[in-house]
């Protein structure tokens, strides 16, 4: 199965010189945790909740006046819609994220695909496999207790 299969095409996306409050707003309204950020018609970075908390709220940043461009991940992983789920998924496992955005030739945002899209339409039991890379990095070896 394809990742255009699959991807949700419908995506809410930031501008690099929005303000945080003005990004969280957005995600609180689409009631999502991620917000590609688009500059000129590309993918410049990604924004996410813990990127607000940890590189804006816990500095003490004003939220009204730090932008999008301050606290994003400039670092873009991506993948293109007609790339395999199966290879998407082990892509993301191996680099510990839960989401993706996906990508035409020209680099033009045209979705984004999450553990949670694996899971519920293509395999439960791989969607497990990447989430438990993403939150145990030691490759499935836990630490006592």
């Amino acid at each position: 199965m394809k990742i255009s299969e699959i991807m949700t095409s419908d995506v809410q996306i930031a501008a690099p010189d929005d303000t945080i409050q003005e990004a969280a707003r957005k995600m609180e309204e689409a009631d999502i945790g991620f917000l590609p950020v688009g500059e000129n018609d590309k993918l410049v970075g990604m924004l996410t909740d813990r990127d607000i908390a940890l590189r804006a709220v816990a500095q003490g940043k004003d939220p009204k006046k730090t932008k999008v461009r301050d606290v994003m991940t400039k670092r873009v992983l991506y993948c293109t819609a007609d790339e395999d789920v199966e290879d998407a998924a082990s892509n993301m496992a191996e680099l510990r994220i839960r989401r993706l955005p996906i990508v035409d030739q020209d680099k033009r945002l045209v979705g984004v695909v999450s553990i949670g899209d694996i899971a519920f339409r293509e395999n439960p039991q791989m969607a497990g496999q990447a989430l438990e890379s993403v939150v145990n990095p030691n490759g499935g070896a836990r630490t006592p207790a």
